[in-house]
């Protein structure tokens, strides 16, 4: 039995987002893989640190700067807990970065 292929997404390229791409690997100094991780670090680090945050914030039912009934205990959880969805997050969008 034939394994079904999944559609491929074709990006429309404008002349808009060539000029995106050409000021970014100026800006970026971009020649390797690695530069490209690196300038997608910087680009989308911040993005996604604020994504984890409110994701777990939503997961404690109180944000980072509120008070809860249990403080000891949430404030010796969190950082732990944050750390394991970062190392989720890796390991599922592996494939877009590595």
């Amino acid at each position: 039995m034939a394994r079904e292929k999944k559609p491929v997404h074709k990006v429309q390229m404008t002349e808009g987002k060539r000029n995106i791409i050409h000021q970014l690997l100026q800006e970026y100094d971009i020649e390797t893989v690695e530069d490209i991780q690196d300038a997608l670090k910087d680009l989308l680090g911040g993005t996604i640190k604020e994504m984890m945050e409110a994701e777990m914030d939503d997961h404690l039912g109180y944000g980072r700067s509120e008070r809860s009934d249990s403080d000891i205990i949430a404030t010796a959880s969190r950082p732990s807990v944050l750390t394991a969805a970062m190392v989720l997050w890796r390991l599922k969008y592996r494939r877009i970065v590595h």
